[in-house]
């Protein structure tokens, strides 16, 4: 029984690696590379606590080395699905009733495992898989996901620290129930901490749920299971299925005790969710908790009084770190006459210096986009802008998946802003430039602000304060986190919390107490110490 009011360790974000020549972190991701390429992996679902094999595999291949088979994972079907969803409803009990510092303390474990004997095996694994340099994968599967633990648990005693006021003779409270039913996450290939944070958040605050993750990921996502599993997460808690989307989502949709969605992917997809969800709301207990971060087609707007080196150097970093296939990446540039030329000549110059190739090759900057489908995609908007009257390649344009699914990063200068990898979401090394006037400042932000249907990030490049201001309160509601002199990209766990609106999602905000605040259902509590016994009021005596 709990008889302390209890203080979490303060949060604080993991330190990054910097895998130096020689160092003993480089020495330990290599020792974790050699040994997942030497081994053929052959991983189940994890239902209840079980390891699910089902004897229908699909294949684990590095988009950069697509002729080396990593291993197999075991295919799920209908069945899977409802398993795991008993799973979770026969866990959901003890779970939720379970201390509430029990609870932080399996996942402040799970980020102490990560940040040490499982740092280089979560860093590997979404390396091979993923195709994520040494760096990327140092940020986001090591030290945001590691953060993400620490920084809900901070958040999560913070929640139940919120209780209202009491008058005399009356002690309010507030419970912070988890939802009634079990929720879903659905995670994208493209960010490990995504992968680990929408399951666990929900988790944390005492839910169950089933886990479906991308295909692509599957990797990484059971290295989390194993983490978690040490970290003494009870079975049922968090089950994971390789289960096809649409089978998945009819039966999870169809269930009466479905009580949340936590998303992570394209508008499409969810949008289908959410009307999928409408259809059905009679069938459910509760209203259920729709929650998604999805598209975006994220910009660098620049001022005419920016530095043309600063500029370069945040559509570089912004455009083609992992080959642009971040929520956040720049995908849309809007640069002033008087700036083009030294922008446009610094930046072909970082392109071309620009190294691409395995992931294993740590001199690499460049890697492979995620899958065939992706490809084939971004290769077909390279050679439209090739034939266009409208556009010209003035970076890369080169590809090639004979080895590993590689596209050369690419700079495409058009002048027409609406043209059409100005507007849609391409999710690659392709970045889109729109050269304006410079005397048109304040015309292209309009231009920006209503180009596209998406609000995940953005930013704005100046020297002028005034242009910062002006900026910031015309795109107000451009881009649900907005950077200043910064790329629109790297948003830190605890420090600006992430999430868009319009078409870019719901903007609960990962990696706040906001987004936290979605997975409990509040019961007020009100308890009279000494009460009534008598039904008149004051008021009703004349004398």
């Amino acid at each position: 029984m709990s008889n302390g009011f209890y203080k979490v360790p303060v949060a604080l974000n993991e330190t990054v690696l910097n895998y130096a020549p020689g160092s003993a972190e480089k020495l330990a991701l290599k020792a974790a590379l050699k040994n997942f390429k030497s081994t053929t992996l052959d991983l189940p679902m994890i239902i209840g606590g079980k390891e699910i094999r089902t004897g229908k595999t699909g294949e684990m291949r590095p988009p950069h080395e697509i002729k080396h088979l990593l291993g197999t994972y075991h295919k799920g079907e209908a069945m899977h699905v409802n398993n795991a969803i008993d799973a979770s409803l026969k866990a959901k009990h003890n779970w939720e009733h379970m201390p509430w510092e029990s609870r932080a303390a399996i996942f402040l474990k799970a980020a102490d495992l990560l940040a040490g004997p499982y740092r280089a095996k979560i860093n590997a694994a979404t390396m091979l898989c993923q195709s994520k340099n040494a760096f990327q994968a140092e940020i986001d599967a090591a030290c945001e996901l590691i953060d993400f633990l620490r920084f809900n648990v901070q958040f999560m005693t913070e929640i139940y620290s919120q209780q209202p006021q009491s008058s005399k003779g009356i002690w309010n409270r507030t419970e912070h129930r988890p939802l009634e039913g079990f929720t879903f996450a659905i995670t994208p290939f493209n960010f490990t901490a995504i992968a680990g944070n929408l399951p666990t958040c929900m988790a944390m605050m005492g839910n169950t749920v089933v886990w479906k993750c991308a295909n692509a990921q599957i990797y990484s996502a059971y290295v989390i299971m194993e983490v978690l599993r040490e970290a003494g997460l009870p079975d049922g808690v968090i089950n994971l299925v390789y289960t096809p989307g649409p089978v998945t989502g009819d039966i999870i949709f169809g269930h009466k005790d479905f009580a949340g969605i936590h998303f992570t992917g394209s508008t499409e997809v969810f949008q289908g969710f959410w009307k999928t969800i409408g259809t059905n709301i009679s069938r459910y207990k509760t209203y259920p908790r729709i929650v998604g971060e999805t598209g975006g087609k994220d910009f660098v707007m620049v001022h005419p009084s920016a530095d043309a080196a600063a500029v370069a150097t945040a559509l570089s970093r912004g455009a083609f770190e992992y080959q642009g296939q971040k929520c956040s990446a720049a995908s849309r540039a809007y640069i002033p006459s008087n700036l083009w030329k030294e922008v446009s000549e610094r930046m072909v110059a970082d392109i071309r210096s620009m190294k691409m190739g395995s992931t294993e090759d740590f001199t690499n900057y460049i890697n492979a986009v995620i899958d065939e489908k992706s490809f084939d995609k971004l290769s077909g908007y390279i050679d439209n802008a090739k034939a266009s009257s409208e556009a010209k390649i003035i970076a890369g344009g080169n590809y090639n998946k004979a080895e590993g699914y590689f596209i050369q990063p690419t700079v495409i200068q058009t002048e027409n802003p609406n043209y059409v990898t100005m507007c849609d979401e391409l999710f690659g090394p392709v970045l889109s430039i729109y050269v304006y006037d410079e005397n048109k400042f304040e015309e292209t932000l309009n231009i920006v602000d209503n180009t596209s249907a998406y609000a995940l990030t953005g930013s704005i490049i100046s020297r002028d304060r005034s242009a910062i201001d002006v900026a910031t309160k015309s795109l107000g509601h451009a881009a649900g986190n907005f950077y200043i002199n910064d790329k629109p990209t790297g948003a830190v766990v605890g420090q600006q919390p992430f999430g868009g609106a319009r078409a870019s999602g719901t903007n609960d905000k990962a990696g706040s107490a906001i987004n936290l605040l979605r997975w409990v259902s509040p019961r007020s509590i009100k308890e009279t110490f000494v009460s009534p016994v008598d039904y008149r009021y004051s008021f009703l005596n004349e004398s």
